[in-house]
């Protein structure tokens, strides 16, 4: 990669950066093809998000619907929500955090 001289083949440099941009994109669709699961109140609510983060569904069990207790319903959505999403950052993290090492060890803005 390297001509006489010590100059960077700007050619390889190029080519290199062109492969880790369609490296990215292929990742990045594959997270947003990819589902996660969490769930809260011992499966009474569950959250599907996609590898990306975008929620896609959600399930309620008639257990978990209490009309005199919505704020526990709201709770366990919230945490059902927190925990597909956590899944989720795992999932970019482990697809995601091999190019960005690839780049000298970052992407400014990208969580690892």
């Amino acid at each position: 990669m390297v001509f006489p001289g010590g100059q960077p083949n700007m050619q390889q440099l190029l080519q290199q950066a062109q492969k880790m941009q369609q490296d990215l994109a292929a990742a990045q669709q594959e997270l947003a093809e990819t589902m996660v699961e969490g769930s809260a109140g011992g499966g009474l609510v569950k959250a599907t998000v996609s590898g990306a983060g975008e929620l896609q569904s959600l399930y309620i069990s008639p257990e978990a619907v209490d009309p005199d207790d919505t704020e526990t319903l709201a709770d366990l959505v919230l945490a059902a929500v927190r925990d597909a999403n956590n899944a989720a950052q795992n999932l970019q993290q482990q697809k995601l955090g091999p190019l960005a090492q690839g780049l000298g060890g970052g992407i400014p803005g990208l969580p690892f």
